[in-house]
């Protein structure tokens, strides 16, 4: 007599992709937005309070996602536009001069991978289909992969400019069989978890210690096809306990 099996056993049991975050999910990259941040606060130190000007930054990159994307660049920007406003027009340009030499530090910045990135994307990459998916500035996207030494190792890599519902739907209907055959693994509540859940994939958060304000959401506790990680090398086994 063959055992019934639940609906949450049978989606898994036709589970055939599976897509990884880039930054900050296999390799480091808030911690040098943070540091190249404190070097900002140092640099107009006579003109605003630290607390202060991270609020004011913050802003300015809200304002300005949308037009620059998410990347370094916008960031640079960002924090120019930041210091012109907190001087009132009259940041030193020498101090401009240095934002952008930080900006241009960070695009040389070698890589590092995250603990267990390269052994848990190793071990389910002949087992599932698994795909790069990663938003942000085209050639500093591709650096990173390039430097990273995974490229071999994923089927397709998907660089975005925004990761939305529809833009996972596409993304797994051409890697796989669909979003609902499909998970997501990311750090980034609202860009790696929240839209493929919208999806009809399944959602993995691992969180970092450092995550952007503007990637962090409530998470969708009571999901059926939502869970939550310590770290990437625990991905094997939840697959395998699921």
């Amino acid at each position: 007599m063959a055992l019934s099996t639940t609906p949450r056993e049978e989606a898994l049991a036709q589970l055939t992709t599976i897509g990884f975050d880039a930054d900050d999910t296999l390799w480091q990259n808030e911690q040098f937005f943070r540091m190249t941040q404190d070097h900002f606060a140092e640099l107009l130190k006579d003109y605003a309070e630290p607390a202060h000007l991270e609020e004011r930054l913050l802003a300015a990159e809200r304002r300005n996602v949308g037009h620059y994307g998410f990347g370094i660049k916008g960031f640079t920007l960002s924090m120019i536009e930041t210091a012109i406003e907190v001087t009132e027009g009259q940041v030193p340009a020498a101090v401009i001069s240095d934002l952008i030499a930080a900006g241009q530090e960070m695009l040389r910045h070698p890589v590092e991978l995250l603990p267990h990135a390269r052994a848990t994307v190793e071990a389910l990459a002949g087992r599932y289909r698994v795909v790069l998916i990663t938003k942000g500035d085209l050639l500093d996207q591709e650096r990173k992969l390039a430097q990273s030494g995974l490229g071999d190792l994923f089927d397709g890599v998907e660089i975005v400019s925004n990761k939305t519902a529809p833009v996972y739907a596409e993304i797994f209907a051409r890697h796989g069989g669909g979003a609902g055959q499909a998970m997501m693994v990311g750090n980034s509540m609202r860009s790696d978890v929240i839209p493929v859940l919208e999806a009809g994939g399944w959602g993995v958060f691992v969180p970092h210690d450092l995550t952007w304000a503007l990637e962090h959401d409530a998470a969708p506790v009571g999901h059926p096809r939502f869970c939550e990680l310590p770290d990437l090398g625990a991905l094997p086994d939840l697959l395998e306990r699921l």
